[in-house]
């Protein structure tokens, strides 16, 4: 499968990756989910999926996650996936992931906090929110150990350290 990258700002795009570096991380997520488990994806979704990916500011961040999750802060990345209509057919592949919504100053912020670069930081956030988008989850220490076991494979394969070892 290949990614669709619709990409769009409501911040600055200061210290954010570029576009072809947000599509490749992106690519090479999905690649190693599909990797991960061959077949389950195949069946649901068509040969060429879009994700929304945008950038916003810590304003955008708050409402949007008090909004949808009932939680008044900023938030690093919120991921909506699409949920096909009631009634579509079971054989109707997606051509949609869904969105992922990434705050800027949150990234920037906890790079700094957490002593990492910022491009190991929006990657390690946009894995994880890809992740999301293709029904991954880190609600159970299982599911969280399935989903960070996947995020650090894929990020070691850009030279990113594992974003859960801790010093």
């Amino acid at each position: 499968m290949l990614v669709d990258l619709h990409l769009s700002f409501a911040c600055a795009r200061r210290g954010i990756p570029a576009r072809r570096t947000l599509l490749a991380i992106l690519q090479s997520a999905l690649d190693a989910a599909c990797a991960a488990k061959p077949g389950a994806f195949k069946a649901k979704y068509a040969a060429t999926v879009g994700v929304s990916l945008r950038f916003v500011d810590l304003e955008e961040a708050r409402a949007t996650n008090l909004q949808y999750r009932h939680k008044d802060y900023a938030t690093n990345v919120l991921s909506f996936a699409i949920e096909p209509p009631l009634g579509m057919p079971k054989h109707h592949r997606q051509d949609y992931l869904g969105d992922l919504l990434v705050c800027a100053p949150v990234i920037t912020k906890e790079a700094l906090e957490q002593g990492k670069t910022l491009r190991a930081h929006y990657a390690h956030m946009c894995v994880h929110g890809l992740l999301h988008l293709l029904g991954y989850d880190h609600q159970t220490q299982a599911d969280a150990h399935k989903m960070e076991s996947l995020e650090t494979k894929i990020l070691s394969a850009w030279a990113i350290a594992d974003p859960y070892q801790t010093a």
